[in-house]
This record gives structure tokens, C-alpha cells and sequence, in this order.
């Protein structure tokens, strides 16, 4: 079930992104939150523990919305475009918790 319904521009191109190896289906201007947060569930796992995020500022200002590239490097899903090809994953790097799915 998805946390974002889009009721508008429906016409813009889409991109299609990797979110942890699986394609994910995005429109052009949309950031990773959005992109995340339509294709259903949540946004990332936490790094903390084995908990599900799906931000909460969603203007930049916190930390909720952390995603990673393949290299590990972080981004802030709230103001992070979507782009074609584009490959991140929703948990830390190196961090493993029992039931991290």
C-alpha cells in the first residue's frame, strides 16, 4: 500500500530507479522520498535498530529521510531527485539487525 497517492501531473516522463535491486517506477522532478513513498511501504530501515522509516520533516532540516547510494554514499531522500538508472539502497551500509528485510 502506498503512503503517497499522485492526484496530479501525471504527465510528466518517467524514470525508473533501483531501490535495493528492485525497480522502482518515478516521474521526472519527483525526489527519492516521493518516488519511495509512492511505490509503497516505507522509506528505509533505521540504522539504529531493525525499525521502518518514512521521514518527517520532509524539508531537510532532520535525519529521518537518510538513503544510501551502492557506494555507500547518503542522501537525503526528501530533496534528492530521482533519476533514471539511479541505484540506492534503504539500509546503512555494513549495519545488519535480526529481521532486516
Amino acid at each position: 500500500m502506498s503512503r503517497f497517492v499522485r492526484l496530479g501531473e501525471t504527465d510528466r516522463p518517467p524514470v525508473t530507479l533501483y531501490v535495493d535491486g528492485r525497480a522502482v517506477e518515478a516521474m521526472e522532478g519527483d525526489t527519492l522520498m516521493v518516488a519511495l513513498l509512492s511505490a509503497g511501504g516505507t522509506l528505509r530501515q533505521s540504522e539504529f535498530g531493525p525499525e521502518k522509516r518514512a521521514g518527517f520533516c520532509l524539508m531537510g532540516a532532520c535525519q529521518d529521510c537518510w538513503v544510501w547510494t551502492t557506494s555507500g554514499d547518503r542522501l537525503r531522500a526528501c530533496s534528492t531527485l530521482a533519476a533514471s538508472g539511479q541505484s540506492i539502497v534503504t539500509s546503512q551500509p555494513g549495519a545488519s539487525w535480526p529481521n532486516n528485510a
